[in-house]
């Protein structure tokens, strides 16, 4: 299967989830979620990327803490329920593209959030190497990855592929490995 295609696959499979995406997962991404934000702290004045954000179940969290949450999927119908989601979050933006080939500026964002996403990308090296393009050179990057798809190391292994550096991992009782992650320093 080439790129585009599994893309699509990935497109329409949350296409047709989206509505009822939260009742499914809602429980098991805010364990990620407060995971990550029991060991970092969103600064004010900061700006949020959540790459493949879904329904934005991660704006709550964090959008009344930054300046700005941008939240980026490839799946139009599941962006019409974060768009809802989003509506009582009035520094909450969204972008219908695809995560390997976004439309923002490179050093942009002070954190960039990718829960679920690489597992479902044709290449996840490319998709970190994006993910790091619009991070800021101290930004926070929060990567997982599903255990059933990554062992520890070749998760370990990708991340650092991808110049990231992980700070944090962070995977007991949970159904992936979370890593929080900074760009190696040169």
């Amino acid at each position: 299967m080439n790129e585009w295609d599994k893309k699509r696959d990935i497109m329409l499979r949350y296409d047709s989830s989206a509505r009822t995406y939260d009742r499914q997962y809602a429980e098991e991404q805010a364990t990620k979620i407060e995971a990550v934000l029991n060991t970092i702290s969103i600064k004010k004045n900061s700006l949020v990327l959540d790459v493949g954000c879904g329904t934005g179940l991660l704006f709550s969290y964090v959008a009344g803490k930054a300046e700005a949450t941008v939240g980026l999927d490839i799946s139009q119908k599941i962006l019409l329920q974060a768009e809802k989601r989003g509506r009582q979050l009035p520094n909450t933006h969204l972008i219908f593209a695809d995560a390997d080939r976004m439309p923002l500026k490179e050093n942009s964002f002070d954190y960039v959030f990718a829960f679920t996403l690489i597992q479902n990308m044709p290449n996840p090296g490319k998709t970190l190497n994006e993910t790091k393009r619009v991070a800021k050179k101290d930004a926070v990057i929060v990567v997982t990855g599903l255990k059933k798809t990554f062992t520890i190391k070749s998760f370990e292994d990708l991340l650092r592929d991808a110049g990231l550096k992980v700070v944090a991992l962070k995977d007991k009782n949970l159904k992936c490995h979370v890593a929080i992650c900074t760009k190696f320093s040169c």
